[in-house]
């Protein structure tokens, strides 16, 4: 199965990857550090270049990891020194020492140690951000990202982010190879140490600019957030940020529906590692009937945090296999207006009228319609009306106005590419257009997976389903799910329904088995060209969320199955 979305891993077990509606097992993953787990010596460096290490000075990271690995008179300590990376990377490796290697932390001092190395011993917010898809564990089709060596060396087990999570020394990233090939059992790929040491290496530009940083505007008070949650649409809110301990704060966020005006409040607690990666938990209060993709529900917040501080991006989610989850944009308030959101994501070419609303903050009383700008093919008529957050302006778009997407300005700040042109619908897409959901057992809850059907207009290359095609915003649609090779009109309750919100619920019963499915959106009211109904389709295996093969146990995380031990005999 090819996956479009982003997605990785938590967990240091070992894992496979579903191969279409195949799934293959026998693969085991590694944990990030595994090989400081292993040759440790109470020596002197052992061959390490120490001096291309970062000296430690924490005093408990010394206590606590100075027994096994020695430090020079530097300061640089064997095998931490030599090595920076997430703090889930971090977090990892104490886990494993404490569980391995009987390393005595409480919970109280672990907390500081990952938080000392995830900053002195980090990576760059340069570096860290082609690979947040992994701790904002997304799907994530990584053959359009990486290099050979990795793909057939690393992603038989893991996601290659894995590795380029890590920077190291160039003898540090063999002395790794090495031991995670004994470890492992497997042949060290000279090739992928080789490009690693070059692509991934302790000290460059991005890291020494870093840790060059000045002082850096505070993370309290308030922010300006824009989300999006699919299946329940878009939203915009604020955010306020209040001081809990060294790094910590308390959030408190009101978001509100673009689509309804409908408010979700939510609290939570959030850790900022060395500036810029954010890492929280939050929660709001659930209203009504208890539905799996509450906006209110208990979330992790996995956000990266720009260099300037003034803006944050990333993933709030939840579910059985983290299949829900808010794509969320913070942003510092400015001294003048901004603007952060428009209701209509595209306007048709010809049409007159049409009331636009322009979401924002701090947005001047007295708004003269030359203030506001909406690029070429648009003329705003008036300003409806206007308020601090918002307004309400009245467009035509010309005849002859070309397809393309448009900018809306006003008084310095932009929203880039905000609303679109067409002439017609060409197509629907459904995101994802690939992806897994499963039945549910006594000890797993189902996992849901919501889709969007998203209207799209041939690009200016006149070909549809090009790299040029321009997204013009959810389409009313129905929803149907076909099981692979039934009868057309068969009953598929017994694998699972769609929802009106486009919702794939799998059935509550498990018929024991994996059904390859079709999930189905029709248009109501857009029409191809030979005057039918558009239609789009998704690819969805439903998977049982266990397996057994060859005497092992599998359990489904996220795209892949991690192997959980030996299989358990049942009667």
């Amino acid at each position: 199965m090819t996956y479009r979305q982003r997605g990785g891993l938590e967990t240091n077990r070992g894992v496979t990857k579903p191969c279409s509606w195949i799934f293959l097992a026998g693969c085991v993953w590694c944990l990030a550090l595994s090989a400081v787990a292993l040759g440790q010596t109470a020596g002197g460096p052992d061959g390490i270049a120490l001096d291309e290490g970062i000296p430690v000075a924490d005093p408990l990271v010394i206590s606590k990891c100075g027994t096994c690995h020695a430090s020079d008179e530097r300061g640089n300590m064997q095998r931490v020194s030599t090595a920076r990376t997430t703090p889930e990377g971090w977090q990892n490796v104490v886990k494993q020492m404490v569980l391995e290697h009987g390393l005595a932390l409480t919970p109280a001092e672990a907390r500081p140690i990952v938080r000392y190395l995830s900053g002195r011993h980090g990576l760059a917010p340069a570096e860290s951000r082609s690979v947040m898809y992994d701790p904002e564990r997304r799907f994530y089709e990584e053959t359009t990202t990486a290099a050979d060596p990795l793909i057939n060396a690393c992603a038989k087990c893991h996601y290659i982010s894995r590795p380029l999570s890590w920077r190291r020394t160039p003898a540090e990233w063999k002395r790794f190879a090495d031991a995670h090939a004994v470890r492992y059992k497997f042949r060290p790929s000279e090739e992928a140490t080789a490009f690693l040491s070059r692509m991934a290496p302790l000290h460059n530009a991005e890291w020494d600019a870093w840790r060059a940083r000045g002082a850096l505007p505070e993370f309290t008070g308030r922010w300006l957030v824009t989300a999006a949650l699919p299946g329940r649409g878009r939203y915009t809110g604020e955010m306020q940020l209040a001081p809990a301990g060294e790094g910590e704060f308390d959030t408190r966020v009101t978001l509100i529906s673009i689509a309804d005006g409908s408010r979700v409040q939510r609290t939570g607690h959030v850790a900022i590692y060395g500036d810029s990666a954010w890492r929280g938990r939050s929660s709001g209060r659930a209203t009504g009937e208890p539905v799996p993709d509450n906006p209110a529900s208990d979330a992790r917040e996995v956000l990266w945090v720009a260099p300037d501080h003034s803006t944050a991006e990333g993933r709030w989610f939840w579910g059985q296999y983290q299949e829900f989850g808010f794509d969320v944009h913070l942003q510092r308030p400015a001294a003048g207006p901004s603007l952060t959101a428009v209701d209509k994501l595209s306007l048709k070419i010809g049409s007159h009228g049409n009331h636009i609303r322009i979401l924002g903050d701090n947005l001047p009383a007295k708004l003269r319609p030359a203030d506001l700008t909406f690029g070429p093919g648009i003329l705003l008529r008036s300003i409806v009306s206007s308020s601090a957050g918002d307004l309400v302006a009245e467009v035509d778009v010309a005849a002859d106005a070309q397809p393309g997407r448009r900018d809306i300005a006003l008084g310095g700040s932009t929203l880039s590419g905000a609303i679109a042109v067409y002439d017609r619908i060409d197509y629907l897409r459904l995101t994802p257009d690939s992806a897994m959901a499963s039945f549910g057992d006594r000890t797993h809850p189902r996992g849901y997976q919501p889709f969007d059907a998203i209207g799209y207009q041939r690009g200016p290359d006149g070909r549809a389903h090009t790299a040029d095609d321009i997204p013009l915003g959810p389409v009313d649609v129905t929803w149907a799910l076909e099981v692979f090779h039934s009868a057309p009109g068969s009953n598929a309750d017994f694998v699972g329904t769609v929802t009106p919100a486009g919702l794939l619920v799998p059935a509550p019963t498990s018929p024991g088995n994996n059904f390859d499915v079709w999930v189905i959106a029709t248009a109501r009211d857009e029409k191809d060209q030979a005057g039918k109904p558009l239609v789009g389709k998704a690819y969805v295996v439903v998977t049982i969320p266990t397996y057994s093969m060859n005497g092992r146990q599998y359990v489904r995380d996220l795209d892949r199955w991690v192997d959980i031990g030996p299989a358990v005999a049942t009667k």
